[in-house]
């Protein structure tokens, strides 16, 4: 009997795109004959998973699960190939299914409620990134999902006390922050959480177009170039969309600390679409 290794194991991954669990249940069933090991996993209906599985996915839905309390909060991209499957119930409920579990456990192996779905749907599916936030302190999680389930967003906002959390005005400012997230796209809470080599970048470029400035007037140009940057990138730096940008998230956020006498802070956040270029 070959000895059942985890390289083994990652070369039947490799052949039949079946779970790890899976192939390691084949290997021990076959004692270590990988070529056995490839016939037990499609008998069980593997093969069905393995011919779809170098479809491209290119739809798909974005799902988000809070759990009760909302301290622990999930969000979930999860591909097809159409948007007819996207909009199939087998497939929302595998979405369902998926980030409640996920919610719980993030390292939680669905492997097997994947290849039921790809076998009922005909399709490959791939649950291809998931964001998971656990509140520390005093604070809660939220979620949106945007209309079509194409974008959706996760925020994690904080606050000094912890009655602020059950007020109105809090929970009503979180759903805000959430929309702003979505509709306006940033890409950090504030300057200091931005990519250094990114900030030089636009400090480079906004000096190359005054060049031929004094450069007392340089500096003072290239500081307002980047500050216009901040408006665009920084949640905090944007201008509240729901109130037509007339103040900026900042501001709105210290009118509703100051209402209830609290310092409230947005600590992370995530914004998924479907089919975005990421890094993992």
């Amino acid at each position: 009997m070959a000895e059942i290794t985890a390289a083994l194991v990652s070369q039947l991954r490799q052949m039949t795109n079946a779970g790890f669990m899976d192939c390691k249940r084949a290997l021990t069933e076959t004692k270590g004959d990988i070529n056995l090991a490839v016939d037990v996993l499609r008998k069980k209906g593997m093969a069905t998973a393995v011919k779809k599985a170098m479809r491209e996915t290119k739809d798909g839905m974005i799902v988000q699960h809070i759990q009760p309390g909302a301290r622990v909060g999930v969000l979930v991209e999860i591909n097809c190939e159409s948007d007819f499957v996207a909009r199939n119930d087998v497939f929302g409920a595998f979405c369902e299914e998926a980030t409640r579990t996920l919610a719980a456990d993030p390292k939680a192996d669905l492997e097997s409620a994947r290849t039921a779905a790809v076998a009922k749907t005909g399709e490959n599916i791939r649950i291809s990134r998931l964001k998971r936030f656990e509140v520390s302190g005093n604070g809660m999680v939220a979620a949106y999902i945007h209309t079509g389930a194409k974008v959706g967003v996760l925020v994690e906002v904080g606050a000094g006390l912890e009655s602020t959390v059950q007020r109105d005005e809090f929970k009503q400012l979180v759903r805000d922050i959430t929309l702003q997230i979505a509709a306006a796209s940033p890409l950090a809470v504030s300057p200091d959480q931005l990519d250094p080599a990114a900030v030089e970048k636009e400090r480079e470029i906004a000096r190359e177009q005054v060049k031929n400035k004094p450069p007392a007037v340089i500096e003072k140009i290239v500081a307002g170039k980047l500050d216009k940057y901040y408006q665009t990138v920084c949640l905090l730096s944007q201008g509240f969309v729901k109130q037509n940008s007339e103040i900026s998230m900042q501001e709105y956020l210290s009118s509703v600390g100051k209402l209830l006498a609290d310092e409230l802070t947005i600590r992370r956040f995530v914004r998924f679409q479907v089919g975005e270029a990421f890094s993992d």
